[in-house]
């Protein structure tokens, strides 16, 4: 038997998340990862790399449940936010037998994580404006655990109507649990369903330091939960996800004066964004440039396949949709700095 005979047939079969960084390319201008544009300097205060560090650094679960607002108990905090989207499909649901369900075009990560897994994945797709097709999803409902919604949702950069979730959290009651995936939050935070904790039990948030906090490198995130979810979680959680420099930084990064840094950033970025939005509008070739609550725009283009190949050979890396359902002619841009924004309009000019 060969080692490939040996691995689990799904996992065989499995195609991997393409990563921005999977992908690769050759370039000076990298805007297909919705990272912060530039490095945020921090400094090392622990110095105590002999020692194991806590399963859950009480700092950072203190710090982020206080600028969340929810108590530390309703924290847990993991590799990343795409840790806690397996940690919750390794609690509540059982391979060949339970269902994931999200609605594409959205984040990747739900599908391979579940295919992974070995959880049947099931897709209703969102509706022309990207908002919840409810009907559908209620029709698909037998059988899962978890539903998935990306709000704001990626790719799109837009919102989910919140009468929308409220209406899939009271068709999910007592069935299965809401998980409400906040990554880009920060950048629209009086949308977030973080003060709907206390009505829903069956209502998860996920959260991230990679976006808005310039902190992608650290692979910090967080599942803001009921005190009887995150107990379950911690079940299954590795012992030690977090390393003793993550937390360090993390903590920082939640300090008061972090949160401020943070916020002013987000203010710039959003300018900058809808000053993006109107240049790009006004390309040659750019037929449509979406609305984004988000530092990333989604815009069409009448021949998207040759602007993408034309900006990869200067040197300037986007993020290709066209494979996304729906997103035919789409390509999508982080949000860089300003000479990076100037860089993709005047490539797209003269292309």
């Amino acid at each position: 038997m060969t080692i490939e005979q040996l691995a689990r047939n799904n996992v065989r079969q499995l195609t991997p998340y393409q990563s921005a960084r999977r992908i690769g390319g050759k370039g000076d201008v990298w805007l297909n990862a919705n990272e912060y544009p530039e490095a945020i300097e921090y400094q090392l205060t622990q110095q105590n790399l002999n020692r194991y560090p806590e399963c859950q650094p009480a700092s950072v679960l203190q710090r982020y449940a206080s600028y969340a607002g929810v108590k530390p108990e309703q924290v847990i905090v993991s590799r990343g936010a795409d840790e806690g989207i397996e940690l919750l499909m390794r609690v509540f649901c059982q391979p060949g037998q339970d269902a994931v369900l999200y609605c594409p075009p959205t984040y990747g990560m739900y599908s391979v994580s579940a295919e992974t897994l070995g959880i049947e994945r099931r897709t209703v797709a969102s509706k022309s404006d990207w908002q919840l097709d409810l009907p559908a999803i209620k029709a698909s409902l037998d059988g899962v655990k978890l539903v998935y919604v990306c709000s704001p949702n990626n790719p799109t950069g837009n919102l989910i109507n919140p009468d929308d979730i409220r209406a899939l959290l009271a068709m999910t009651q007592n069935r299965a649990l809401v998980v409400v995936d906040e990554a880009y939050i920060e950048f629209c935070p009086q949308a977030s369903v973080v003060g709907w904790l206390a009505e829903y039990p069956h209502l998860v948030i996920l959260r991230t330091l990679s976006k808005a906090f310039a902190l992608a490198g650290l692979r910090c995130g967080f599942t803001l939960a009921s005190e009887e979810i995150i107990g379950l979680l911690l079940k299954v959680i590795a012992p030690y996800p977090l390393s003793t420099p993550v937390a360090d930084i993390a903590a920082q990064a939640l300090s008061d004066r972090g949160i401020a840094t943070m916020r002013q950033r987000v203010a710039e970025l959003n300018a900058r964004r809808d000053r993006l939005k109107q240049t790009l509008a006004e390309c040659p070739g750019v037929t449509q440039v979406f609305p984004s609550e988000t530092n990333y725009l989604l815009f069409n283009l009448t021949d998207s396949e040759r602007a993408f190949k034309a900006l990869w050979e200067k040197g300037i890396i986007l993020r290709d949709q066209n494979k996304q359902p729906g997103l035919k002619g789409c390509l999508r841009i982080s949000i860089g700095t300003q000479c990076e924004c100037d860089a993709v309009t005047d490539a797209l000019k003269s292309y």
